[in-house]
């Protein structure tokens, strides 16, 4: 690094922090590029993981223990399904949503899955695809925290190719009897409905399987390295019958599914960078608490740089989610920015992480910090909704016109 140019003025130096104050202050403030309800809902749900969440989220992570009992604490925030309209839900601002993304995964990824998972894939199935009775049944149960839905969409052999999906479902006079597996399902031992997608001999269909039905199994997934504040279940369907009543009439095809993958994706763009905003924090407090050689590290130029960088990465990644999310809220979203969005902010996300745990030192590998946590959940984050090859490929595709899929 070199000194400025001769009879160049130096930068003002930033005035101390104060108790209290976000480590972020005065350099980049998401809050004032919100509009005042956008706001309300982002600091309801920062008072939310403030109060609710992260006073036990250590513990409940190392114990891999899922706090049941804040769901519907969730529902009386309002927070679940609260993108859509009617039916006891919100009908908040796609930014609003993301904007309560980013403040519960600054808590713990767990939470905002929990909210990805009840609202923007199994609420959303029905809000999309079900019909009227099929509304009226089960969506202001599900806003409410009520009932818990899951969404039964990966298998075993290839979350990624859903096309190919195993589980089928055979009409027999005015059931249908639904065979086969599913995994990474979050929320399905403790759910009350699971949205399951089959191949029929007519494609794919969704289903509305109550999960005391006799035939549905879901098994807790053991030895989890991340998401351990959360639930991701085996199911097993062996003969599950159903009415025809609980089919979603107006899921039609993969399209379906995709849909609803879609609204969850946006969720994550946001989140993600609710994680790295707890990382930067940390490393950044870090850095001007700890001293060595004399100093505070962060008076180190490696540091700062390292600090510079991470905030660089956050600040886009923020930028993006918000100007995604505007385009949500005007109507003229083009679905390949969710890949975009998603590919981007998980990635920058685990590397401001990265760098938060390398200013930390050896205590970053500890819990005395939240890092390691954030890391881990992350990689599962990367993972769901898409993997990165495969976000890669949808933007190859729209640049140039050939699908690499097949």
């Amino acid at each position: 690094m070199t000194d400025l140019p001769p009879g160049e003025p130096a930068p003002p130096l930033a005035p101390p922090r104060s108790a209290g104050q976000s480590a972020l202050a005065g350099v980049f403030d998401l809050d004032a590029q919100l509009t005042p309800a956008e706001r309300e809902w982002q600091q309801r749900a920062r008072r939310f993981a403030h109060d609710r969440i992260l006073p036990t989220i250590d513990d409940d992570y190392e114990n891999a223990y899922f706090r049941r009992e804040l769901v519907a604490e969730l529902g009386a925030a309002g927070f679940l399904g609260m993108h859509l309209e009617g039916y006891g839900c919100a009908g908040a601002s796609a930014v609003a949503y993301g904007a309560v993304c980013l403040e519960l995964e600054a808590a713990d990824s767990s939470w905002r899955t929990f909210v990805s998972v009840q609202g923007s894939l199994a609420m959303t199935a029905i809000a999309l695809f079900g019909s009227d009775e099929q509304k009226r049944d089960w969506l202001p149960r599900m806003a409410t925290g009520e009932v818990i839905g899951c969404f039964a969409l990966t298998e075993p052999d290839g979350g990624s190719d859903p096309a190919a999906m195993h589980t089928r479902a055979v009409r027999d006079g005015g059931d249908w009897v639904i065979t086969g597996t599913k995994r990474w399902i979050g929320l399905a031992s403790i759910a009350g409905v699971a949205v399951v997608w089959a191949q029929t001999d007519d494609g794919v269909r969704g289903f509305l399987v109550p999960t005391e039905t006799p035939g549905f199994v879901a098994t807790p997934i053991e030895g989890k390295l991340a998401m351990r504040a959360s639930i991701q279940c085996d199911i097993r369907l062996d003969a599950v019958r159903v009415p025809d009543s609980l089919r979603l009439p107006g899921a039609v095809g993969l399209r379906g599914p995709f849909a609803c993958l879609n609204e969850a994706r946006f969720g994550i763009i946001w989140g993600a960078m609710g994680s790295a905003r707890t990382c930067l924090e940390a490393a950044l407090d870090r850095s001007v608490s700890r001293h060595v050689f004399g100093k505070s590290i962060g008076a180190f130029q490696l540091t700062q740089d390292k600090l510079a960088s991470m905030l660089l990465e956050y600040q886009k990644g923020v930028l993006l989610a918000l100007h995604i999310g505007r385009q949500a809220d005007a109507g003229g979203l083009d679905v390949t920015q969710l890949s975009v969005g998603k590919l981007n902010n998980v990635r920058e996300a685990i590397a401001i992480a990265g760098a938060a745990r390398s200013i930390l030192g050896g205590d970053g590998i500890t819990n005395a910090f939240p890092v390691m946590r954030h890391l881990a959940n992350l990689e599962a984050v990367r993972t769901y909704e898409g993997t990165d090859e495969i976000h890669a490929l949808v933007i190859g595709r729209a640049l140039t016109g050939e699908s690499a899929f097949h």
